[in-house]
């Protein structure tokens, strides 16, 4: 998740936000730009696109002032720079204005890397926007409601994750309309069943969970009605995959393990390890072979293989369920 080097930017600085988590990077620069406007200061603020950037335009944000006006350039998509532009940036990163902050915004990936290793050599200041682990997200709901003044345990974190997904803006958004309206008293799973239960009911983990416990006909019935509203195929798979992958994980692990090693082992948090250990009976390792390999053909026919996502969803689901117990 993000992660600061140092504090809050202001004018003077370059800040370098790196990573593909797109909420996190946008609340990185949503936050510089509070952090410079704080005391109600003006700042004009001009946000472009790194391919759509020349060297004049460069120039001119982050030149001297007619007006003496101080000032906020951000570039997105930092990796498509025109060279002649990074080698300008990075000159700029070495003694930049007093009265300009630049936010350089880079999407991860291995493309403008050239670029990053040399800004982070001029000593630029970094957040790190990089996608929390699926065994992470609970703890993302619990300092995201403790930073807007709520409070929820973690057992209602685990349940808000797993009604809302994964969507990291949809889980803020979830969080804030939930701490608004419990007021001063915790956020409960009762609250958060009442908002998001019908949701809870056709998330693509209630497929996946159906699928993996052997129970094929439920599958299909929740398989049915989450496409029916508007779950994304490629949601299924990866939920799908992500179960199967936990099994795999529990099943293989060495016995005899603690709880909190078991569960770093696996990648979950400790509370889902009841869950994995109902789902592993009945679980061979052929089985596993057979499901995941039905998982993974599934994958690449909503990506485009096969023009029936839906037909690809039921054939992996049947597979799934029924390779439960299969030796």
């Amino acid at each position: 998740m993000a992660a600061r080097k140092s504090s809050a930017p202001k004018l003077g600085d370059v800040l370098l936000v790196t990573g593909s988590e797109t909420f996190l990077a946008d609340r990185a620069v949503r936050s510089a730009a509070h952090a410079v406007m704080k005391g109600g200061a003006e700042v004009e603020v001009t946000d472009v696109q790194g391919g759509s950037l020349d060297i004049g335009m460069f120039a001119e944000q982050t030149g001297p002032s007619l007006f003496a006006a101080e000032r906020m350039l951000v570039i997105r998509e930092l990796e498509n720079l025109p060279p002649e532009v990074a080698a300008n940036v990075l000159e700029y990163a070495a003694s930049p204005a007093d009265d300009v902050l630049v936010v350089l915004v880079h999407s991860g990936g291995q493309k403008g890397k050239a670029v990053l290793d040399k800004l982070r050599k001029a000593g630029v200041t970094e957040v790190v926007a990089a996608a929390p682990k699926t065994w992470e997200l609970p703890q993302f709901v619990l300092g995201e409601i403790r930073l807007i003044g709520g409070s929820i345990d973690e057992r209602g974190a685990a349940a808000l994750v797993d009604a809302v997904g994964h969507d990291l803006r949809a889980l803020a958004g979830a969080c804030s309309q939930l701490v608004s309206d419990a007021g001063n008293e915790p956020v409960t799973t009762e609250l958060i069943s009442r908002y998001f239960g019908g949701r809870a009911e056709v998330t693509s983990f209630a497929v996946a969970d159906a699928a993996i416990a052997g129970r094929t006909e439920p599958a299909l019935e929740q398989l049915r009605w989450a496409m029916d509203c508007g779950v994304a195929a490629v949601l299924v798979t990866s939920a799908m995959a992500g179960g199967l992958r936990g099994l795999a994980k529990f099943s293989s692990a060495p016995s005899g393990m603690r709880e909190a090693d078991l569960a770093r082992e696996v990648g979950v948090p400790p509370w889902k390890l009841k869950t994995l250990r109902q789902q592993a009976k009945g679980w061979t390792p052929g089985g596993l072979a057979t499901a995941i390999k039905a998982v993974a053909q599934a994958d690449a026919d909503v990506k485009g293989a096969s023009g029936d996502a839906g037909y690809s969803l039921e054939r992996m689901v049947i597979t799934v369920s029924q390779a439960h117990g299969r030796r």
